[in-house]
């Protein structure tokens, strides 16, 4: 079960969802959560796991040997970023550019391209209490997140965990799509505000286009206006879940707390926010332990 918690845009309390719904499955399932917010991860500053392995994350880029070269071109026609280009019969690439799909090498007519590794970010893993936690970590100044994305959802499948929980990057971006590929059910986040409903539309589009199962959660609900709400209902979209605005909660929050673990009320909320997801996205809770 690969659940992704998504959101249109940043601030909405989709890490603070991530994370307090794996704290409320940690005792009943085999649970891990994957930081796929690799431009800004914090899912760390939440549960302070135990690190105990970390790996580099690269990409192939293309080299040219300028003695086989023979300024053809191909290469550059080939390439859709323009990571590549062909100046006379000087090759000049542009690494931060390239997506490494291996097309310039693969195609080139004389074999004059090669691939060489290039760091753009890492990943680490370990524990948090039964949770298993895995973070990604783009290198700043490069634009491929979806290369970490995809290299945090890799070291993910080795786990025989029961549930993987997915705290995506804000957006409807690239990254955000590596981050709902392949899920069985989305979470998308908002906030009962104008730009919360403007950005939670193009989420919906991207969920609905991938064919995601997903329903919403409201954040804060009781403030802003009830246009989310009739929203989802014109669109049939189900409520997941509302989280009212609480200054304790935000000071909670604020601190690094947990707050499935200091409000009894908020753990009632995300027991019921798992049975609605497993019954939208047809998951037996009975057989993978219900919550009692």
């Amino acid at each position: 079960m690969i659940i992704t918690v998504a959101s249109g845009k940043g601030g909405t309390g989709k890490t603070t969802v991530a994370v307090n719904l794996a704290l409320t499955l940690e005792n009943i399932l085999s649970v891990q959560i994957l930081d796929c917010d690799v431009e800004e991860p914090n899912v760390h500053l939440f549960l302070h796991p135990e690190f105990k392995y970390s790996e580099i994350v690269t990409l192939p880029v293309p080299a040219v040997d300028q003695g086989k070269c023979v300024g053809c071109g191909k290469c550059s026609e080939i390439c859709a970023f323009n990571a590549i280009i062909v100046l006379g019969t000087k090759v000049v690439i542009f690494p931060e550019l390239c997506h490494g799909c291996g097309g310039c090498s693969r195609f080139c007519p004389e074999g004059a391209i090669s691939e060489n590794p290039r760091e753009i970010g890492g990943i680490k893993g370990g524990w948090a209490g039964q949770i298993g936690f895995i973070q990604g970590r783009l290198n700043v100044g490069n634009p491929l997140a979806p290369t970490v994305i995809n290299a945090v959802k890799k070291r993910g499948k080795t786990s025989q965990a029961d549930v993987a929980i997915i705290d995506a990057p804000p957006g409807t971006t690239c990254s955000v799509v590596a981050s709902l590929k392949d899920c069985d059910f989305c979470i998308l986040v908002t906030e009962p505000t104008p730009f919360g409903l403007n950005d939670l539309i193009l989420a919906v589009d991207v969920a609905r286009h991938l064919q995601i199962p997903f329903g919403v959660v409201i954040n804060r609900a009781d403030l802003g206006n009830k246009d989310i709400l009739n929203y989802c209902e014109g669109e049939e979209i189900p409520i997941l879940a509302q989280i009212p605005f609480d200054r304790r909660y935000a000071a909670c929050y604020a601190r690094g707390g947990r707050l499935v673990e200091e409000f009894p009320e908020l753990k009632e909320a995300f027991k019921e926010l798992w049975e609605r997801i497993c019954a939208l996205a047809k998951y037996d809770p009975i057989d993978k332990g219900a919550i009692h």
